[in-house]
Parts: C-alpha cells; structure tokens; sequence
C-alpha cells in the first residue's frame, strides 16, 4: 500500500471512529497491517466490516498483535485494534461467569475476579499482554490446562462481527447452556479469519485456598518422564511439567532435566498431597509453598525462551511425548499428561537448517499421529518457513467450506491460516 492510499484509507476509517483513534501501527503491528483502526464498541466494529466487504479491504482483528505479527506472511490494509473495548459487562460470583469486552486483557480480568478468589484459568505467559479476544481466536493456553482444560472449555458465550456487518452470539450467560449452534468452538482458534470477536462470556474457577509445587532433578530425561507419569497416574495436580536442560537452567533450577508439579486445596489436602508426592518423587524432591510457589509457578508459565531462532510447539498423544522430545533434540518445556510441549533450537546457522529441522520435527509429530506449529522465528527467517502444519484432507476441506460461508469476501485476516486460508 502506498503513501496516497494509506492516506485516503486513514481518512475513511477516521469518519468511522473518529480521526484520533487511526493511527500508524507500532512495533511489531506493522507486521501485521498498514494503519490501525481502534473502534469504540460493536456498532463501529460492524461499520468498520460493512466498508471493508463493500470496498475489498483486507482487514485483521488484533489484541496486542504478537500472535498476529509472526503468523502474518505480508500485512493487510487495516487492523482493527479491540484496546478501546475493553468493559467488564458483567461479574457474578455465585454463579462463577463473566462477560468481557474482547480489548480487556487476561491479567486485567484476572485482577478483578482474584478479588473475589477466583480466576479464568487459561494460562499463557504473560497474561497482562493477551487480551480475551486473542486468548479466543488464537486458542492460548499454558499449564493449567492440565486440570482446567483450555479456553475452549472455559468459554460459554461469544459474540462477534461477521459477513455483511451481522452482530452474531453463541452461547449464553450460564454454565448450563445449549441453545444454538456451538459457535464459540468454531471461533476458538480461528486467529481471526471468521470475523471479529468483540464479547467473550467465560466460567471462572475458585482459586485453591493453598497452592505448593514439587521440584525433582533427574540425571536422564527419561526418568523425568518416568516419574512425571507416576505423579500423573496416581494424583490430581494442578500442573505437571518436565523441563529440559537448558530450560532447568534457564528458570535457576540446576542443570539436569526436571519434574515440576503444582497440586493445591485446604490444608489438610495439601499436607496428604505432599506426602504422596514425596514417596513418587523420592529424597530428592523439593518443595516451595504459597506465595513462593506462585512466584515460581508465574516464571514457568512466562517462558518463552527469548533468544532462540526456533520455537514451535508439538502436540501428540500423551503417552507418545517423551519418544517423540527425545526423538527431536531439542530443548523443551512438556506439559506431561498432556500430549504438549513447547520446543525450540538456537543453534540454527541459516534458513536451510532452520527448514530442515522444522521439517524434521514435524515427521516426528505426524508418525506419533500428532502435529507441529511453529510459534516463533526470528525476523531473518520468517519468511522460510510455514507457521501451520498441514491438517488431513477432510479437515482442510471443511475449513475451506467455513471460510467460505463465514467469510465469503475474503477480508477476515485473509492468507494467514491453514492451507493458506
């Protein structure tokens, strides 16, 4: 897009959302389009989509855009940033739900509800930099998922801005709900090629009255993964982890590769939960307690291993996952009884090593009947390397079809997602 054009656009939208909220994108949103559009609520969302379909303007929904800035192959004409939109509609303790605007950030919810001891326990690092509306489209989940599922089994309602300007919901305002079409599994990982999410209605949980996590070292990985099932097998945790070397190191544990597990309750359950995890771990386990405990529960779940070129996560059956990390050599952070594990490797000298190792990986994933995105490259190689893996056939076709019912003019974060969708 040129000057000219970019110009004219920002004057357009400015009749939209008023001139002061269109403005430049900064930092890594000019990876992900050319000027950024704030809206104040739906109606304008709905107008902003009504002058994209009616002019051909590719446009992509984005909270904080770091999603967006790695996944993006080229940036589209107009981000439609959701900061603005970021109310609290509506809080019920009893109940245990809370609808948001999709702009409000994770940490910020968070924040509110902790007041009240509970939480939406979807947990990607960082949460004070993942709004609600990207926790959605981008399916966003860390090590809670273990025993509060992932967003998609937290998220009960959901409305959002599609084809032709429509105002669209799913779901409703209670836990027991099941009127209509179950929309929010369709927008939950959608990373914005279906529309715009603008109100988010989730489940919040009770945050457990005392948390602990265990820690043991192990001279091989495979003991790791060894006791890591055993602790999975025998007690209801909270988080179980098993991290690599460099990782171990990098969180200021020693060198070697380790079991982490968190496991909380009262405080008779904790004391009978630590007992157990002692005779599984054996003397070398270690234990850290409350608000020590959440500190390092906070430094697991935000690592991200910042200087490595590579990152990708690798998502098999569970009991395929050891095999399959040992198999790929690279460092890890596994959420063990999960089938999950952040991977990286910062000892790439060039795209073809860089290509060859994803490549590598992703055979590894396929044969364990699993698959293989790449969370992250550096700047150098972003353009070597596919984000997404390939799904089967039939599920590709069936994107194609949402796609094309969803979005028939092909404006909602166009070329981004899988199979080029």
């Amino acid at each position: 897009m040129n000057v000219r054009d970019s110009a004219e656009l920002g004057r357009q939208f400015g009749a939209v959302v008023a001139d002061a909220h269109v403005r430049p994108p900064r930092g890594h949103e000019s990876r992900a389009a050319s000027i950024i559009v704030e809206p104040r609520d739906a109606d304008e969302v709905a107008e902003l989509v009504r002058k994209c379909e009616a002019d051909s303007i590719a446009l992509a929904p984005m909270g904080l855009a770091r999603t967006l800035a790695q996944i993006r192959p080229t940036p589209v004409a107009i981000g439609i940033s959701l900061s603005r939109m970021n109310r609290v509609i509506a809080y019920e303790p009893d109940d245990m739900t809370v609808i948001a605007e999709a702009g409000l950030t994770l940490g910020a919810l968070n924040d509110l509800t902790g007041a009240r001891g509970q939480r939406l326990p979807a947990d990607p690092s960082h949460p004070d930099h993942v709004t609600l509306g990207a926790l959605v489209a981008a399916a966003h989940a860390g090590p809670l998922r273990l025993s509060e599922g992932t967003v998609r089994d937290l998220l009960i309602g959901v409305r959002f801005v599609g084809h032709d300007a429509r105002l669209i919901h799913g779901g409703g305002r209670v836990v027991k709900n099941v009127a209509g079409y179950d929309l929010m599994k369709v927008m939950t990982g959608s990373f914005g090629t279906l529309g715009i999410i603008t109100e988010t209605t989730f489940k919040v949980r009770p945050i457990p009255a005392r948390y602990t996590i265990a820690r043991a070292a192990f001279r091989e990985a495979e003991a790791a993964f060894s006791a890591a099932t055993r602790l999975h097998d025998a007690i209801p945790l909270i988080h179980l982890e098993v991290f690599s070397e460099a990782v171990a190191d990098a969180l200021d544990f020693n060198g070697s590769p380790h079991v982490v597990a968190g496991f909380g309750g009262n405080a008779h359950e904790v004391a009978f939960l630590q007992t157990q995890v002692n005779e599984i771990l054996g003397p070398q386990s270690d234990f850290v307690v409350d608000a020590d405990a959440s500190a390092g529960y906070k430094s697991l779940r935000d690592f991200d291993a910042p200087d490595a070129p590579l990152v990708a996560q690798i998502s098999v059956p569970p009991a395929a996952l050891a095999p399959c990390l040992l198999q790929c050599h690279a460092e890890y952070r596994a959420h063990a009884g999960c089938g999950v594990a952040q991977i990286f490797d910062d000892n790439l000298a060039s795209a073809e090593d860089l290509q060859r190792t994803v490549t590598r990986w992703r055979e590894i994933a396929h044969a364990a009947r699993g698959h293989l995105r790449v969370l992250r490259v550096t700047d150098e190689f972003h353009d070597r390397v596919r984000m997404f893996d390939d799904p089967p056939k039939p599920a590709l076709e069936l994107m194609r079809r949402l796609k094309t019912t969803f979005d028939p003019h092909r404006i909602f974060n166009p070329g981004c997602f899988v199979g080029g969708l």
